[in-house]
C-alpha cells in the first residue's frame, strides 16, 4: 500500500492560506479519484478541492474552520500502489470550480448564518397533588388527540372545550374529579402543573442556547467589516428626494417594455451615479492604506450588496456607465442569481469602485451602511413613502425616498459628499434628464 499526501494548492494570486469551511470525507472512508475532499474559503471564494487518487482517507489536516497553508498537507490518502507519494509542488494555480464567493460589503442589517432552528421541545407535565405520574381520565389513561387510552372522548362542555383550546392544553391530560372536565379541573392542571405542558397564547417558548461556530462567509464578513469599521472614519450623509415623476416613468416604461426585465428603481438610480461620477471623481475611487494612494476610476465597476442563504456577497456591474436602464435590469438578475445560487465567478465579485446597497421592500426611513474596503463610498436608497408635500400654495401627494451615502473621511470631503448627492437628486426628480444626451 502507498500513502498520497495532497498538498494544499496554490488557489488563487497572492493567496498565503485558505480555510476549511466543509469536510466531505472522514478518515477511514474510501474517496473516489475527482471525488469532492474539502471546501476551502480564500478572501476571494470558495474552492471545492478534489482527491486526485482513488483510496482510503487516514489524515486529514484539521477541523472546520482552521487555516490551512498553501503547500501544506492537506489529506493523506492510502492507495493501492507501493510507497508514499507526495502532490506535486503547489506552484501553479488549481483548476478548481468555484462555488461559494467570499462577501467585501456590508447591508444594513444584520445576517444570521443560515443553521438549522432547534424546535423547542414541548415538556411533560409536572406531578402535582391532584395527579398522578400518568394523567388519567375515569375512563383510563389519556392520549395526546383529548382522548382516553380507550379512544373514548374526554367529556368537557364546550365552554371549557373552548378555554382549553385557547390556552393550548389538551384535555386529555387533565383529571377530571366528575364524569367530565369542568373549569375546576382545568384550574387545577395549570395550578398544579407549574404552567408546564401548555403555552398561553401569543407567549412565546424559550429555546436552548445554541453556540454557533464563526467560519466560512461569516467569518470573513466578520473580518471585513471589523477591518473596515477599525481603519476607516465614516460619516454618513442623508438626502430627501421626491422620486413621483420618477415612479411614474418606470410605471410607462414596464407597461410597454415587451419582452425586456421589468425595471426596478436600481437601474435609474445607477444611470444617476454613473453620470454625476465624472463631476466627483473622489467618490468613484479606492484607498490603498499602505501605499498611501488614492485611485480614481474612469469607469464605473459598480459593486452590488446581495442577500443570500450563504450571507451578503457583492457581484459587480462591470462598466456600468457604458448600460442603459434594460442592460443593467438584466445585469442585476442575472448578477444577483449567481449570487445567490453559489455560481458567480471570482472575477464577477472583485474589482468593485463603488458600491449600492439596498434593503429593497425592507426600505427603512435612513441607513448607515458601512464602506466596502478598499473603496471610499458606499450609496445606500431606502424606503418609498406617500406623504403630502407643498407645491408653492399647494398641497400635493407625493412619492419620497431618503438616500444615504457613506463615505471615507480620509477622501471624501463633507461638502463633495453633499454636493455629490444633490447632483444625484437633480436628475432623479427630473427623470428625463436620465436620457437627455
Amino acid at each position: 500500500m502507498a500513502r498520497y499526501s495532497f498538498r494544499l494548492p496554490d488557489i488563487g494570486e497572492g493567496i498565503a492560506e485558505a480555510e476549511i469551511v466543509a469536510w466531505h470525507v472522514r478518515v477511514g472512508e474510501r474517496v473516489e479519484e475527482d471525488a469532492q475532499l474539502a471546501d476551502m474559503m480564500t478572501d476571494k471564494a470558495t474552492v471545492e478541492m478534489e482527491s486526485p487518487v482513488s483510496g482510503i482517507v487516514v489524515e486529514l489536516a484539521g477541523e472546520v474552520g482552521d487555516l490551512i497553508p498553501i503547500g501544506s498537507t492537506l489529506a493523506v490518502i492510502e492507495t493501492d500502489g507501493d510507497g508514499d507519494v507526495e502532490a506535486p509542488p503547489a506552484d501553479t494555480p488549481a483548476e478548481q470550480e468555484v462555488v461559494v464567493e467570499a462577501p467585501g460589503a456590508e447591508e444594513i442589517s444584520d445576517v444570521e448564518v443560515a443553521t438549522p432552528t432547534p424546535q423547542p421541545v414541548r415538556p411533560e407535565p409536572v406531578e402535582g397533588p391532584s395527579l398522578s405520574s400518568t394523567p388519567e381520565t375515569k375512563s383510563g389513561p389519556s392520549t395526546s388527540s383529548g382522548q382516553t387510552g380507550n379512544g373514548a372522548k374526554v367529556l368537557a362542555s364546550p365552554a371549557v372545550r373552548a378555554r382549553a383550546k385557547d390556552l393550548g392544553v389538551d384535555l386529555g391530560q387533565v383529571q377530571a374529579e366528575g364524569d367530565r372536565v369542568r373549569h375546576a379541573d382545568l384550574d387545577a392542571f395549570l395550578r398544579y402543573s407549574g404552567g408546564q405542558g401548555y403555552h398561553a397564547p401569543g407567549a412565546s417558548r424559550a429555546r436552548a442556547d445554541e453556540p454557533v461556530k464563526v467560519i466560512g462567509m461569516r467569518r470573513k464578513i466578520a473580518e471585513n467589516m471589523a477591518a473596515s469599521k477599525r481603519a476607516i472614519p465614516h460619516f454618513t450623509y442623508v438626502e430627501e428626494m421626491d422620486v413621483t415623476a420618477l415612479e411614474e416613468m418606470r410605471a410607462d416604461l414596464n407597461a410597454n417594455r415587451g419582452g425586456r426585465p421589468k425595471l426596478t428603481m436600481l437601474p435609474f438610480l445607477i444611470v444617476a451615479i454613473c453620470r454625476t461620477i465624472p463631476q466627483f471623481p473622489m467618490i468613484n475611487a479606492r484607498y490603498d492604506d499602505e501605499g498611501g494612494v488614492v485611485t480614481r476610476y474612469g469607469a464605473v465597476h459598480l459593486g452590488m450588496a446581495t442577500q443570500t442563504d450563504a450571507g451578503l456577497m457583492v457581484p459587480v456591474i462591470r462598466d456600468a456607465q457604458d448600460k442603459n436602464v434594460w442592460q443593467l435590469a438584466s445585469e442585476i438578475t442575472r448578477l444577483a442569481e449567481a449570487a445567490r445560487t453559489g455560481k458567480a465567478k471570482v472575477e464577477e465579485l472583485t474589482g468593485g469602485t463603488l458600491t449600492v446597497t439596498s434593503l429593497g421592500p425592507l426600505g427603512g426611513i435612513a441607513t448607515t451602511p458601512v464602506i466596502n474596503r478598499p473603496e471610499v463610498a458606499i450609496i445606500g436608497p431606502n424606503k418609498i413613502v406617500e406623504r403630502p408635500v407643498f407645491d408653492g400654495d399647494d398641497i400635493r401627494r407625493a412619492k419620497l425616498m431618503n438616500l444615504s451615502i457613506s463615505c471615507d473621511h480620509r477622501v471624501v470631503d463633507g461638502w463633495d459628499a453633499a454636493s455629490y448627492v444633490q447632483a444625484l437628486k437633480k436628475l432623479v426628480e427630473t427623470p428625463v434628464l436620465l436620457f437627455a444626451d
